[in-house]
């Protein structure tokens, strides 16, 4: 996929701190981006870093860990050098966030096909329902900031 028009260009994954927790998010959706301005609200440590999936570096990371390219149903989540995605990227991002959103670790609980099931359901109807722009918004100054590149 080509990077849309508004996506930030970024760095290479070679350069990546992985002490530094990141959120590669499909820019253009709406629910992924409201997602991630939710993150920098509640990251008062300001811990996460980000990059949308359409930018060259987000395109490489997910091509590095055997994702699509061609379509971003998912964010990919590096903690540690660990990467997490679907549902799971979800849950260790809101149990890095702390309590109450520790919280979300009780949808561990449901089964993996379950939670993979209905993590796909909404990613498949992700534009459909939330909506999707037609490029990467404009972030904010408190996200620019924490933008990889």
């Amino acid at each position: 996929m080509t990077q849309a028009a508004g996506c930030p260009v970024t760095s290479s994954p070679d350069s990546l701190d992985a002490s530094q927790p990141l959120i590669v998010f499909d820019g253009v959706c709406v629910l992924c981006s409201g997602f991630v301005r939710t993150v920098v609200r509640l990251d008062r440590k300001s811990r996460f870093r980000f990059a949308t999936a359409q930018s060259p570096f987000g395109e490489a990371l997910f091509h590095k860990h055997g994702l699509r390219t061609d379509s971003y149903e998912t964010n990919l989540v590096l903690i540690n050098g660990a990467p997490f995605i679907r549902l799971d990227s979800f849950v260790t991002v809101m149990a890095e966030l702390g309590w109450p959103w520790r919280a979300a670790k009780a949808l561990l609980l449901l089964p993996r096909p379950l939670r993979d099931w209905l993590y796909e359901r909404i990613a498949k109807n992700r534009y459909a329902i939330f909506g999707r722009k037609d490029s990467c918004e404009i972030p904010s100054a408190a996200m620019r900031a924490r933008m990889i590149g």
